[in-house]
């Protein structure tokens, strides 16, 4: 990097991260015959440092550290196995691959597994999390070139039940069988048969698919149960909206008892949508990898026996479906709330429209009068100041007389009067338009 950085412009702090992704989970390079323990767990609330606590416990990880699990992938190699661990969104794989047990390969029936597991004693119930899925796939050698004689020892290997099975590749280089029943101690049990000559990388790959198809399987068949729960508060809320629709149009109700409803119902649809939309979409995206794993294997079928995509298909296809639908209830339930409570609003826009056009006619025809008795008012000033003013006059002339001026008051009040009523109207006229003026 250093010997090319003066060549390119400054990497984008992202870069290597973005292109080293394409290494971050390398397939294990498994050599048959092995045995692959497999479990899944839920990791929320489990934090980094407590699955590497974990880790710790195994031989000689007791200087591991923290930092190592920061990729979210870490291959431990400890004596005789190896370990994978991996870090997801929502769970935490952890995969041990171990050589199989003697006594456990084709021929025998139901063989003891977890007997010979190599991690320390209670490693494995002492994971931090909740099991999602556990898986001992057991990869084997033997002749696929008649595929019914090994499924019938692939069935008498898994106890005799009923089995799915396929030839992997296009040429079927593989054969893979499950009877997907879950065990009294929790696992279920995956067979390949694979011939003396298949790769370590070819086997890590089958093994890779098929425990990621189990999982992603599981995840995404998480989002049918919240579809369930979902169905009756959907049916209440639809029933909801339709009588509220229906008082909407028959204004039998009042809009603040229409509101009120209105307001409860659309928080009980938020609500459900802000719990569940993250896992419906979850189980959209996991229902995507299935499909693409398995496609991935390229199965082969077995006459008589249905193939691993075609019986997960059948199985998953209803639970998919039910999630769809009940996503898009809830979203058409949403919009359709919206759509309501616009009516609604619109409703109560108008009514309240009609009620400020009445209130302004009101305030309107008080000003008038209110303007008719300030006129009324007016002229009554208008008089009452005249009629003080002009008996002024009057007493200014009675003492002009007295001290002898040739003044006769009654004359001159009632010359002054036309005089006095102008020059107060006058006055007041001009205090109003002042008055407006600084308005």
């Amino acid at each position: 990097m250093n010997a090319t950085s003066s060549l390119l412009p400054a990497n984008d702090p992202q870069r290597e991260l973005l292109h080293n992704e394409v290494h971050a989970r390398p397939p294990a390079r498994i050599r048959l015959p092995a045995l692959v323990t497999y479990v899944a767990l839920f990791n929320e609330d489990v934090t980094r440092e407590q699955e590497c606590e974990h880790l710790r416990r195994l031989p000689g990880q007791e200087a591991l550290s923290a930092d190592l699990l920061n990729a979210n992938f870490l291959r431990l190699r400890l004596p005789g196995y190896t370990l994978k661990w991996e870090r997801h969104t929502e769970f935490t794989r952890y995969s041990i691959v171990q050589p199989l047990p003697e006594g456990a390969g084709l021929g025998t029936s139901n063989p003891d597994l977890l007997g010979a597991l190599v991690t320390p004693p209670g490693w494995l119930a002492g994971l931090p999390g909740r099991t999602i899925a556990a898986v001992q796939l057991a990869m084997v050698e033997g002749e696929i070139a008649s595929p019914h004689a090994a499924l019938a020892q692939a069935r008498h290997w898994l106890g005799d039940h009923t089995v799915v099975a396929s030839l992997m590749g296009n040429q079927g280089h593989s054969m893979a069988v499950t009877d997907f029943w879950l065990r009294a101690d929790g696992f279920e049990r995956l067979l390949v048969i694979g011939p003396p000559d298949t790769s370590e990388t070819r086997a890590g790959r089958i093994a890779a698919r098929l425990l990621e198809l189990e999982t992603y399987r599981l995840m995404a068949l998480r989002g049918l149960p919240a579809s369930k729960s979902l169905g009756p508060l959907l049916s209440r809320s639809e029933g909801a909206l339709a009588d509220i629709t229906a008082q909407l149009e028959n204004k039998s109700n009042t809009d603040q008892a229409l509101l009120d409803t209105l307001i409860g119902l659309a928080a009980g649809v938020e609500r459900a949508t802000a719990e569940q939309s993250y896992r419906f979409s979850a189980t959209r995206a996991y229902d995507t990898l299935v499909r693409e794993r398995i496609a991935e294997l390229r199965e082969q079928p077995i006459h008589g026996t249905r193939t691993l995509g075609e019986f997960m298909q059948r199985r998953m296809s209803p639970a998919m479906a039910t999630v769809q639908s009940t996503a898009q209830r809830l979203a058409s339930l949403s919009d359709r709330v919206t759509r309501t409570s616009a009516l609604l609003r619109t409703r109560v826009d108008i009514a309240t429209e009609e009620q400020n056009q009445q209130l302004l006619a009101k305030l309107t025809k008080g000003q008038e009068m209110q303007l008719r008795l300030q006129s009324t008012v007016e002229g009554l000033s208008i008089a009452a100041i005249s009629y003080y003013v002009i008996s002024l006059i009057l007493y200014l002339g009675k003492a002009g007389k007295e001290i002898g001026l040739p003044i006769k008051p009654e004359l001159l009040a009632g010359v002054m009067i036309p005089l006095v009523l102008w020059s107060v109207w006058r006055t007041t006229k001009k205090i109003h338009e002042k008055l407006h003026a600084e308005h």
